[in-house]
């Protein structure tokens, strides 16, 4: 048998490290996501646990930072902390993941990696790719689109809290240099990467289409795991693919959905894209009025002294004889000021009272899985879960994994989860179309 060969990926948000880990779990790895924050004890136990001691010939483990939103020092140093701990459990491979479509404090993220990563590989640099060809994200000429459109002219431009302004890469990343690599010339990438590291630690790699990074993956691997691969889902599965010792290619079709044969679907939207909005509106549209039922709590409910517990005590009142409808939805305000201000750690702030109130819906009624659309949210609820990892075990369709969670109060629970800005109108429809395996109107109590 061949030797286990284990990765670690630190990302900045939990939707984004799903979606990254899900990779290595479609190509025949043993997949886990650990859940809490990078320096607390419980993730660095299960961080030792699930690294050295998982049974599986190949072993992927995801933490998240959070650091999408940090200023640049914060987030330089939780970055690092994650890879110094990483790193101390037996690392052959480290993967940062980054946001596809650059938003937030990535610059010093990868500053972050490379402090830690450099105590293994003194010479070692970062390779930047954040193509995701399958979602419409490509790098061209140096600049991040969208569908062919600059970044800063979509949805990510607009964003609420890490809007980016520019789609040139050596702007987001100053310092770094930009190099095209040519098809089919692996040695040759890698000679060119070589050189490109010897005037900069950060060098950003073209790719507009799978093969691109594919082409990238191999050029990485030949130079070795001082290359620390910088990117999302898209260059994650095409590492997956160069590093196994055992690959087995999985399908979205084939993932391994955990689900009871009956229950009822709860979706929480902690996400304020537009992509989601949308996504929440179709899905809320196709049910019938019995069948599905939409929570909206205020910002007052989740940011006041108190407000959880009134909205959760009102709920329960009017709950007390009701039934639990196919799918319930619990949607963040789309306001995030009071008095024309933000309020200090709204989305924090936001993203905690969601999770008081899932835990709420989650324990009244017989739930059979969980969505999580938007990465603070899905964070603060398996921490509210006291969830310690998931098992991640496929994805229902690309760029929206699942898999169980790994001890806590919701032990065994099946959790999906996806980024805001993924998918089309209809993606969170066609998930929990499939969770839904029968019809169930169990009262609550």
């Amino acid at each position: 048998m061949l030797p286990a060969v284990r990765v670690g990926i630190v990302a900045d948000a939990l939707t984004g490290a799903n979606d990254s880990v899900v990779q290595f779990a479609q190509r025949g790895w043993s997949s886990h996501l650990v859940i809490g924050t990078v320096d607390s004890a419980v993730t660095s136990d299960a961080v030792t646990s699930t690294a050295v001691d998982d049974a599986g010939p190949d072993t992927a483990v995801a933490v998240v930072t959070d650091a999408r939103a940090m200023n640049y020092e914060a987030a330089r140093k939780a970055t690092a902390v994650a890879v110094h701990q990483l790193a101390g459990s037996g690392l052959h491979h480290l993967y940062l993941k980054i946001d596809s479509t650059m938003r937030g404090s990535v610059h010093a993220q990868i500053r972050g990696a490379l402090d830690s990563w450099t105590q293994s590989y003194p010479d070692a640099f970062a390779v930047v790719c954040p193509a995701y060809p399958a979602m419409g994200r490509t790098v061209e000429q140096g600049r991040i689109l969208i569908e062919g459109r600059g970044v800063e002219t979509t949805a990510a431009g607009r964003d609420l809290l890490t809007p980016v302004h520019t789609n040139e890469m050596q702007q987001l990343l100053p310092g770094s240099v930009r190099i095209a690599l040519n098809t089919g010339s692996d040695a040759a990438n890698a000679d060119a990467l070589e050189r490109a590291a010897q005037s900069a630690e950060i060098v950003v790699v073209d790719a507009s289409s799978d093969a691109d990074l594919e082409d990238l993956a191999r050029t990485i691997e030949l130079v070795g795991p001082r290359v620390v691969p910088v990117g999302a889902a898209g260059l994650a599965g095409s590492m997956a693919r160069v590093w196994a010792r055992h690959s087995i290619e999985g399908s979205a079709e084939e993932a391994g959905l955990r689900v009871p044969a009956a229950g009822a679907v709860l979706v929480v939207a902690s996400s304020l894209h537009e992509v989601s909005r949308v996504q929440a509106e179709t899905l809320a549209e196709a049910f019938a009025p019995t069948d599905v039922q939409v929570l909206t709590p205020a910002l007052e409910d989740l940011i006041d002294e108190g407000g959880v517990e009134s909205w959760l005590d009102a709920r329960h009142q009017d709950r007390a004889a009701g039934t639990i409808p196919r799918v319930v939805m619990l949607l963040a305000p789309a306001e995030r000021t009071v008095g024309g201000l933000p309020p200090p750690d709204a989305g924090a702030t936001v993203a905690a009272g969601l999770a008081v109130i899932a835990e709420y819906l989650l324990e009244s009624g017989d739930f059979n899985s969980l969505v999580l659309i938007g990465g603070d949210g899905a964070h603060a609820v398996l921490n509210r879960l006291r969830a310690v990892s998931l098992l991640v075990t496929g994805a229902m369709q690309e760029g929206i994994p699942v898999g169980v969670i790994e001890r806590g109060t919701a032990q065994g629970l099946a959790v999906v989860t996806k980024a805001g800005g993924f998918g089309q109108p209809a993606s969170v429809l066609e998930v929990v179309t499939k969770l839904l395996k029968s019809p169930t109107t169990e009262a609550f109590p």
